[in-house]
């Protein structure tokens, strides 16, 4: 605790110099707190929107007050509290960067403002829209306040396109009923912008590649009374010839193995022709066929944008190349109609090798590391595929409690080919998706040996799909995936120990296969950033043994299997949501909601070791160690030797506020709630009730009362290419005590050493826990 002492210390006097950040203010100097908006004060009517155009209006006033976590201002803390500097260079320099200077109330400029908030309510349609501001002192702070008198909001009266003389026009019009400019509607500039862009896609999509949006004109009269606008669309006169026509393709010349260095002499080659495409590669770096599936255009066709974006998105998506430009060149000078097509590719390297550590330091106490090598080779068979070989090892050792020095060594070996297309028997799939298509067979090994307790051996094989509908939706499909898992022991001692102590390890550690299938779907919109609440979703299905099983035969003990190992017969299904709420730019709320459920039946009473679902530790409930907690209310036994506890059923809430502190340094505030178990009670073997596992069953009505709860903070290093997470969390609920005493908010006591011992986890990893 002594070690946090100073650190805290420091951190409490930022805040007090924060919460009197105006006493370092030099006479006459007002400290500027920000701008209020009041819309039509002095009326008693209401427009639409008020409270949203206030804030826009508030959002939109410059400059911005000094910035603040939940309204203490931080950075003016830190700015106020490194003082003047009295050397160029050392620690305060540093902090007064890192601060944030006063915004001072002479820093507003009240008429640019005005004229700033008075053209955003004209454009909302409010054409009569007059503001003023003032400014309002107390003490040393001071803020600005707006008056908007916005007047009566205009409609649209009548829309008008222009007449059809010519190509152009009626090409125009033959699309006018799928204008944004509705009779009726409020004026709104944004939407008079939005009619332009969809017009000129319009055109786009009929050959008018050389036309925009800024050759049309959206003339208002406003003049015409009763707070109503005529509205006429119109081409400018301005507007070049070359845009006034529709262009079709003649040739398309594709250099695949292009370079600025060979630019020339690639252009002397003589192509290969294939279908519509002239292909100037001397080297054969690709077969011809991949361009089918890359390149959208024909030869005669007229140019459409979309045939452009998707053919620009699959040359990008394939991953075979490091730069893609299609260039249109008109031909004899815009004095016919035609345009010629040149598709310039870069390839990346064809072998390439990365090398990775990372470090680990989990809630289970066991710190470590992990050493991976990449062998990356493209376009393995000249079609753009790609085969990335993987070799892993790591450990992990305990360092504290009560299996001090046991050790968990890992290795594994992967081997992954992708094919950019879908392989279907006795089909060819047409896929005109903007996102190629994935075709993916995967072979690896992998062994983790828990020291003294056993040695797990996993080879899994797969044969499956990848495709994305879109940019927020994509799947994954294996209807293929074998896995062979089996266990070795030290001793015979140490394997009827583990499994007199936990019987259902006799079901979940025995050699068994696995052959199934699996599909998942993610959707995410976590790449827009302009949206203020962002969703993520995963969900995930996979079968074991369901059609096999129909074709196997039963041994003496009723098993059925496989080259005499029993196949693993099971059903599983698990689901994450996760919402992210921007309260503000550094300010968000992050939530997750995850369940799974398993169903093991014929040969298994359980689902395998490596399907099982886990509770506790640095992504889940942080307040208890991980794989630890539960199955249901029952408790891993202080001395027992093995705590890799799983469940059938899991139940998972998050909830996390992130703030940004200062520079890369962000913190966090987070409950967790959750907990694993089995579908049914695990009673044991016969004659020995001391090998229950008593509250273990999963029942509806109990669920969430056996809820584990736990809380705490964290500190986050985020530096964009990597996320550094330090949380430590203690529990506030524990399911494993007794009804009416599982809130323990009455035995924290952070001054006591013994309860920081038991209670105190701390987690370290890379990346946001979810």
């Amino acid at each position: 605790m002594k070690k946090l002492t100073r650190p805290l210390l420091f951190v409490l006097a930022c805040l007090v110099w924060a919460c009197s950040s105006t006493k370092s203010l030099k006479p006459g100097q007002i400290l500027y707190t920000g701008a209020e908006v009041k819309i039509n004060p002095d009326s008693s009517g209401k427009i639409d929107n008020e409270k949203q155009i206030k804030n826009d209006l508030e959002a939109k006033t410059r400059p911005r007050p000094n910035s603040s976590i939940l309204g203490i201002k931080f950075k003016l803390g830190l700015y106020n509290l490194a003082g003047e500097p009295k050397k160029p260079k050392g620690f305060r320099n540093w902090l007064r960067r890192k601060g944030e200077a006063p915004v001072l109330l002479n820093d507003v400029k009240l008429k640019y403002n005005n004229d700033v908030l008075t053209s955003y309510l004209i454009s909302e349609g409010y054409l009569q829209a007059n503001v003023t501001g003032d400014t309002v002192v107390k003490e040393k702070k001071g803020k600005a306040i707006y008056t908007a008198v916005t007047g009566q909001r205009y409609k649209i009266n009548k829309v008008t396109f222009p007449p059809d003389t010519g190509i152009l026009t009626k090409n125009i019009n033959a699309n006018k009923d799928k204008t944004l400019l509705k009779v009726g509607d409020f004026y709104d500039i944004d939407t008079y912008k939005n009619e332009r862009i969809r017009i000129d896609n319009d055109l786009k999509e009929i050959g008018y590649f050389y036309f925009s949006p800024d050759y049309l004109i959206i003339q208002v009269d406003s003049t015409i009374g009763k707070n109503l606008v005529n509205i006429r669309v119109k081409v400018k006169d301005i507007a070049p010839d070359a845009a006034l026509k529709p262009y079709t393709i003649k040739n398309i010349n594709i250099y695949p193995n292009y370079t600025l260095r060979r630019d020339s002499a690639l252009r002397r080659l003589k192509p290969q022709v294939y279908n519509d495409f002239n292909i100037y590669d001397n080297r054969n770096t690709f077969k011809p066929k991949l361009f089918d599936r890359l390149v959208f255009f024909q030869k005669g066709e007229p140019y459409n944008r979309k045939d452009h974006n998707q053919s620009l998105n699959r040359m990008v998506n394939v991953g075979a190349f490091q730069d893609v430009r299609a260039e249109f060149l008109p031909v004899d000078s815009f004095r016919n109609n035609q345009l010629d097509l040149n598709i310039y590719l870069t390839p990346l390297k064809k072998n390439s090798l990365t090398f990775s550590v990372t470090g680990t330091s989990k809630s289970n106490n066991f710190v470590g590391s992990e050493v991976k090598v990449t062998q990356t080779t493209r376009n393995l068979f000249r079609n753009a595929e790609q085969l990335d070989i993987s070799v892993s090892g790591g450990f992990e050792t305990q360092t504290k409690g009560t299996a001090l020095g046991k050790n968990s060594l890992s290795f594994t070996a992967e081997g992954k080919l992708t094919f950019p297309r879908l392989i279907v028997p006795f089909y060819k799939p047409n896929s005109t998706n903007a996102f190629i298509p994935k075709t993916i067979t995967s072979l690896s090994y992998q062994m983790l040996n828990r020291g003294s307790e056993y040695t797990l051996h996993a080879v899994k094989g797969e044969y499956g799909y990848n495709f994305k509908e879109n940019q927020y939706k994509e799947h994954n499909f294996n209807p293929i995936s074998i896995s062979y898992v089996s266990t070795g022991f030290p001793d015979s001692l140490t394997k009827k120990t583990l499994f007199e102590q936990n019987p259902l390890l006799r079901s979940t550690l025995e050699n068994q296969f696995i052959i199934g299938s699996n599909y998942n779907f993610t959707y995410t919109n976590q790449m827009e950033d302009s949206r203020r609440n962002n969703t993520y979703f995963y969900g995930a299905l996979e079968t074991g043994g369901n059609v096999w099983g129909l074709f196997t035969s039963k041994n003496n003990e009723g098993k059925r299997t496989i080259f005499n190992i029993p196949l693993t017969q099971f059903i599983r299904a698990e689901a994450d949501l996760r919402d992210y709420y921007k309260i503000t730019k550094n300010l968000i709320w992050a939530n997750r909601l995850n369940l799974g459920y398993g169903f093991a039946y014929g040969n298994s009473t359980s689902l395998p070791f490596v399907r099982q679902f886990f509770a506790g530790g640095s992504n889940d409930v942080r307040a208890f160690p991980a794989r630890t907690l539960g199955p249901g209310t029952y408790k891993v036994p202080d001395d027992a030797i093995f705590a890799d506890q799983g469940g059938d059923i899991k139940l998972m809430l998050n909830s996390e506020l992130r703030f940004k502190i200062v520079s890369i340094f962000y913190g966090a505030l987070f409950v967790d709630a959750g907990n694993i178990w089995l579908r049914k009670e695990d009673l044991g073997e016969p004659g020995k009730p001391e090998t229950a596992r008593l509250g273990s069953g999963f029942k509806l009505k109990n669920a969430f009362n056996e809820l584990a709860v736990g809380t705490g903070a964290g500190l986050r290093v985020d530096a964009s290419i990597f996320v550094v997470r330090l949380d430590v969390a203690f529990p506030v609920r524990k399911p494993y005590l007794p009804e009416g005493q599982r809130w323990v908010f009455n035995d924290i006591d952070f001054g006591n050493k013994d309860w920081r011992r038991q209670n105190l986890i701390f987690n370290i990893g890379i990346g946001y826990p979810f």
